[in-house]
């Protein structure tokens, strides 16, 4: 592991992000172990809803798992090996940790498909706006994992949440006003040094923006639960149709504007509409749950589920606009509760 020197920017050394249904060699997730996003008895119960989701990627894939300490390391593997998970498909980095949400606190890989090179983006993170300290531990997390694949990385100098930008793995990159223009990430920089950022430390050459995100997300409306790519041209839009809800018009107003989008190669989006689920609510809480909060991996596309009325027509959408990719649907009513799903807790490392 090495600071990487660059002349400017991962850009113009030929790094860009790739689009999430690229090869993996890896999943990353930190291991959940304390009451930050769980409170109470709830850590254990979504204890079996997540070790299934580590099942389900390992099946073509390696997962790489981030344990607060040994004694929480031997608990995983024994759980592990209570469901039949393979092991050899497992790696382990032990170091302190605050939360669950690797999406946001991880690194971002970048690849240069010219040289076949890797490295790691270390995003400062700062607990979506200072809403949960301390995250100084998660913080460490991507240098950390830099060290143990001994790539090299660079530091930007500004918060950035992987839920926050979603990739069609084309030069563009998709995002939302509430979340990146919010006072409480980097109040010292405007749209376009923000759009700088983003071009320069992800590879990319567009920045398409939407208003805002859903209702129950701590985030400030992070991408990942409204809006995903699943190609070039194509994303997943989380639509309301009960005009009544509060989800109903902000997603309205997203959809508006991308419709109005371009992107790089002159075509409009392709939008295909898939519905929220009716409202999760816990304990007379709002959960942010969403369907589009998938993550895609070497093994299909590993979607929540919240034995809902809607599970089943989402599931259908989405085997029809992926017709190619295996769909697998997991229950994340226990999970939904920390206010995040299976995209929020992984990310992926590409291969190269």
């Amino acid at each position: 592991m090495s600071e990487f020197h660059l002349s400017s920017t991962p850009k113009a050394a030929g790094f860009t992000f790739p689009a999430e249904w690229q090869p993996h060699r890896a999943t990353w997730l930190t291991f959940p172990h304390n009451d930050a996003s769980w409170q109470g008895d709830r850590l254990s119960k979504m204890y079996p809803q997540y070790l299934a989701f580590i099942k389900a990627i390992s099946q073509a894939e390696n997962v790489g798992i981030i344990a607060n300490d040994e004694n929480l390391k031997q608990f995983i593997i024994g759980e592990l090996e209570k469901i039949q998970v393979d092991l050899s498909k497992i790696e382990f980095i032990v170091k302190p940790t605050n939360d669950a949400w690797c999406r946001d606190h991880g690194p971002a890989f970048l690849i240069n498909p010219e040289t076949k090179e890797k490295m790691i983006v270390d995003w400062g993170h700062n607990a979506w706006g200072g809403k949960y300290p301390p995250y100084d531990d998660d913080n460490r997390t991507p240098q950390a994992i830099a060290k143990y694949l001994d790539l090299p990385f660079v530091t930007p100098g500004i918060i950035m949440e992987g839920g926050s930008v979603e990739f069609n793995g084309a030069g563009s990159l998709l995002t939302s006003k509430s979340c990146l223009l919010n006072q409480n990430r980097n109040s010292h920089l405007n749209q376009a040094q923000i759009e700088e950022f983003l071009s320069g430390y992800y590879g990319i050459d567009q920045v398409l923006w939407v208003e805002a995100g859903i209702a129950g997300d701590d985030t400030d409306g992070h991408i990942d639960d409204t809006t995903r790519f699943i190609n070039e041209n194509t994303v997943i839009a989380a639509v309301e149709n009960d005009p009544n809800d509060e989800n109903y018009k902000i997603l309205q107003t997203n959809l508006k504007m991308m419709k109005e989008m371009r992107l790089l190669n002159g075509k409009q989006l392709n939008i295909i509409e898939i519905p929220m689920p009716k409202a999760v609510i816990i304990d007379d809480f709002r959960t942010p749950g969403s369907y589009v909060n998938f993550l895609m991996c070497n093994a299909g596309v590993i979607v929540p589920v919240f034995n809902n009325p809607n599970d089943q027509i989402a599931i259908d959408i989405l085997e029809k606009a992926m017709p190619d990719r295996k769909i697998i649907p997991l229950e994340a009513t226990e999970i939904i509760w920390g206010q995040g799903s299976f995209h929020c807790l992984s990310q992926q490392e590409p291969t190269v």
